[in-house]
This record gives C-alpha cells, sequence and structure tokens, in this order.
C-alpha cells in the first residue's frame, strides 16, 4: 500500500514537474527569440545574489513538518512564523547587498533588477503550511495545481511584459509572478489562518540545525560558476552559459527532483526498518539512474540541435557548452535519493559534510580549471565535482543503510550498458542523417524518438523490467 501510494505521489509531483518545466521551457523559448545574451546574462547576474540569498536563509519548514509523527496547529504556526521572519530577513539582506554587488561588477541595473527580485522569495516564505497535509498524506495532487497555476501565471506576464517592451525585465517579473501565484492558490487548496507563534521551535530546532548549515553550502556551491563567470566574463558569454547550464539540468529538475518528495514522505514511514530502507533506496536509486542516464546523453548528443532549432542563430555558443554540461549533469543525479534517505534518518549531518566537499571541490577545480583554460576548464571541473559526488553517494549509502559498492555497481550495470549501446547507435545516426537533408527539427525529432526505442529495447535485453519482482526497474 506504501509503495503504491509513493509512486502515485511520485506521479503527481513529476507530471507537476514536468508541466511546469514544459510553461517554463516555452517561456525560455519567446524569451530568448526576443531577448539577447547579454539581457540573460545580466538577470542571470542579479538573480545569483537572489539565489544565495534565498537559500542562505532557507528554512525548510515543510520538510521538518514531514518528519514529525503528528501535526497541530501550533506546529503549523511556529513553520509560518519561522517562514515569515526567514522571508523579512531575505529581503533586508538583499536591500543592503544590491548596491555594493552593483559597484563590485560595475553595472548599476544590478541594483534595481535585485531589490525588484527580493519580491519572489518573500512570497514564497508566506506560502500555506497546511499543504504539508496533503505531502503527510502522499496527496500530490494540490501541490500541482498550486505550482501549475504559478507558471502559468508567470508565463503569461512575462510574454506580456516583452511584448510591451520591458526587455529584460520580463525575466524578472516571471520569476515574481510564478511565486506570487503558487502562494496565492496554496493558501485556496490548503485553508490556513496565519497565526505568528514559535510555541513549538524545539521540534524544528534539530531538523533545522544541519540542514540550514548545509542550505548556506549549497547555495554557494550552486552559484559559484556563475559568480566567477559574471566576474571574469562578458555578460553576453554568462548568458550562454547560463541558459546551456539551465537547460542540462532540466532532465533531472523535471524527472527526479519531484520524485524525491514523495520518496522523501515514504522513506520517513519505513526509517525504523534497515532492510526495507535498503530495499527502498536501491530502487530509488536505479529508477533515478535509469531516467537521468538517457535524458543527459541524450540531451549531450543533441546539444548542437537544441541550440539551433529551439533557441535560434543567436545562441550557437550555449549548444557547446550544453553539450559537455549535460554529460556532467548524469552522475551528479545519484545523489539525489541519498539525499532524501539522509533527512528520512534524520542524518542531516551527513547531508552537511557532503555538500561542505562539494563546495570545496568546485571552489578548487573551477577556479584552477578557469586559470588555465576559462569556461571549458569551468565545465571540466562540473564534470570531476559530479563524479567525486558520486563516489561519495556510494560511500554514504554504505554508512546509512549498509548498501556495498558490489551491490549498487549489480544494480546499475544495466543502465550503464544500455547507455552505451544507445549512445554508439545515436552516433552512427548522426553520422547518416545528414545525406537525407532533413530540417534541424525533423532531425531532432527522429534522433530524439530511435534514441529513446533503443534505450528501453537495451534496458529490456538486459533484463530490466518497468514493473515485477527480479530485474525490476
Amino acid at each position: 500500500m506504501l509503495a503504491r501510494k509513493t509512486l502515485l505521489g511520485a506521479a503527481w509531483t513529476v507530471s507537476s514537474r514536468l508541466t511546469a518545466r514544459a510553461i517554463d521551457f516555452v517561456t525560455l523559448l519567446v524569451l530568448a527569440r526576443i531577448l539577447t545574451p547579454a539581457d540573460f546574462g545580466l538577470t542571470a547576474l542579479a538573480a545569483t545574489v537572489t539565489i544565495i540569498a534565498d537559500m542562505v536563509l532557507e528554512v525548510p519548514t515543510l520538510q521538518a513538518l514531514t518528519r514529525l509523527p503528528s501535526v497541530t496547529k501550533s506546529h503549523l504556526d511556529t513553520a509560518f512564523t519561522l517562514s515569515a521572519l526567514r522571508g523579512i530577513a531575505l529581503t533586508l539582506v538583499l536591500l543592503l547587498v544590491a548596491w555594493p554587488f552593483a559597484q563590485i561588477y560595475q553595472d548599476s541595473r544590478l541594483a534595481s533588477l535585485i531589490i525588484v527580485s527580493a519580491i519572489g522569495p518573500l512570497a514564497r516564505s508566506l506560502y500555506s503550511p497546511g499543504m504539508v497535509e496533503h505531502t503527510r498524506s502522499l496527496v500530490f495532487r494540490p501541490v500541482f495545481v498550486a505550482e501549475i497555476f504559478g507558471k502559468l501565471a508567470a508565463a503569461i506576464i512575462a510574454a506580456t511584459a516583452v511584448k510591451l517592451g520591458a526587455g529584460y525585465w520580463a525575466i524578472v517579473a516571471s520569476g515574481i509572478a510564478a511565486s506570487l501565484g503558487a502562494t496565492s492558490m496554496s493558501y485556496l487548496l490548503a485553508p490556513y489562518r496565519p497565526h505568528f507563534s514559535l510555541s513549538r521551535f524545539r521540534e524544528f530546532s534539530g531538523f533545522l540545525g544541519w540542514l540550514s548549515g548545509a542550505q548556506i553550502i549549497i547555495a554557494l556551491s550552486w552559484q559559484f560558476d556563475r559568480i566567477l563567470l559574471g566576474y571574469s566574463s562578458s555578460k553576453a558569454t554568462l548568458g550562454q552559459y547560463t541558459i546551456a547550464s539551465d537547460l542540462s539540468v532540466m532532465p533531472t529538475q523535471s524527472l527526479i527532483g519531484p520524485a524525491m518528495q514523495p520518496l522523501l514522505a515514504a522513506l520517513s514511514q519505513i526509517n525504523q526498518n534497515q532492510d526495507r530502507l535498503r530495499h527502498a533506496y536501491s530502487k530509488a536509486s536505479r529508477l533515478t539512474m535509469s531516467l537521468a542516464a538517457p535524458a543527459c546523453i541524450g540531451m549531450s548528443l543533441t546539444a548542437d540541435l537544441i541550440a539551433e532549432v529551439l533557441l535560434g542563430p543567436q545562441w550557437d555558443e550555449a549548444g557547446v557548452y550544453l553539450r559537455w554540461l549535460a554529460l556532467s549533469t548524469v552522475l551528479s543525479a545519484f545523489y539525489q535519493p541519498l539525499h532524501s534517505l539522509a533527512l528520512a534518518t534524520n542524518r542531516t549531518h551527513l547531508v552537511f559534510r557532503l555538500t561542505l566537499v562539494e563546495l570545496c571541490a568546485k571552489i578548487v577545480l573551477m577556479c584552477f580549471g578557469f586559470y588555465f583554460y576559462s569556461i571549458a576548464g569551468v565545465v571540466a571541473a562540473r564534470a570531476a565535482v559530479s563524479f567525486i559526488m558520486f563516489v561519495l553517494s556510494l560511500m554514504g549509502a554504505r554508512q546509512l543503510v549498509g548498501t556495498s559498492v558490489a551491490s549498487e555497481a549489480a544494480n546499475l550495470w544495466p543502465i550503464a550498458a544500455a547507455s552505451a549501446v544507445m549512445t554508439l547507435l545515436v552516433i552512427s545516426l548522426r553520422y547518416k542523417l545528414p545525406e537525407l537533408h532533413l530540417a534541424a527539427f525533423f532531425e531532432l525529432g527522429v534522433i530524439s524518438l530511435f534514441g529513446a526505442i533503443v534505450y528501453v529495447g537495451a534496458l529490456y535485453g538486459f533484463g530490466v523490467r518497468i514493473s515485477g519482482r527480479a530485474g525490476a526497474v
């Protein structure tokens, strides 16, 4: 029963994220056709400050509520109060850093962009804590509705703003509209009367301590490459890199990230049974890689066509970056099930340690790579860091549930083999297709369909089944 509810919850969250990403993607295509890489670079630089401050001050109250044995009104009040205080602190921080940041990067436009962008995370801080009741019950349809409503609002606002000649402000308006829309809808789907109280703070503090520290490190880790490139490269180059980077993580954020929320809820319910935890984690890690590998490798193999068909001729550089950034994303996806496992077993200190290692590795390798090889070195550093995190995830799983490297290798080898078969045949097809003189759009479609069929067929040939007992994903 739990497995069925978890799968149903995962289906809803994945559908939500896929739909949301599809809306984001269409919005991105519209903006990319009208705005310039320099516009995207400018807003990406401003967004870097907002994202870092947002994540540094993140208070993961919904995750903390999910972990509690039971939730009362006083728990919801405490969660809302913590989030509201966090929103106020975030706004003040952004107001304080906006002007100095603009001076450091020598562009006065950054100050106003940062200040206005603060509206988005402030709105998200007021999200209804009552939504956790749906999550705890593994009912994710309301989450789907709230997120999609926000994304539709963002798309409409962005399209309207760019049509009215707002330029790069359309990108900022889109982010604000998404946050305001989702938060407004959350109160319709999970009615809650706000009340300020910290009466249950002690039940949150233990969970939030290590995790809040990890959020600070994650924020710096995720944005370090953009900080480095924003200071050392042109805004047009940063815009090309940012679009490529955002596209490269889209498969994992759309397919895998949403499934981790119901996985966390499910693992939290069986965290006293080591054997069930080990089995559930192994299935989750295998499913994660079975989705991430073909999606990221396929994106890498067709990066030039993606840039040409979807973005337009001014984004050729983004296609080059995308080819290698997509590959670097494959192994990093393996960390996500471990993250959920660590939270479910209340081992948040492990999350902190791993994210600290990731940040240190990025700082050293990216600075070294950029100094000697420019952006190519930064991309190579991202691949190296992904491999490091893959190895550390194997070690972390052994520590938490006793899985061995050998068992995980046996768990993942069919996916690696099927991905290799897909890669070889897709490369062969790409070598032959130019003879047919197909339009880039049709060539992309043919290759994508062919690669998907080959991958699924290869998985089946190696004994992997979508359902069943032995060999099931």
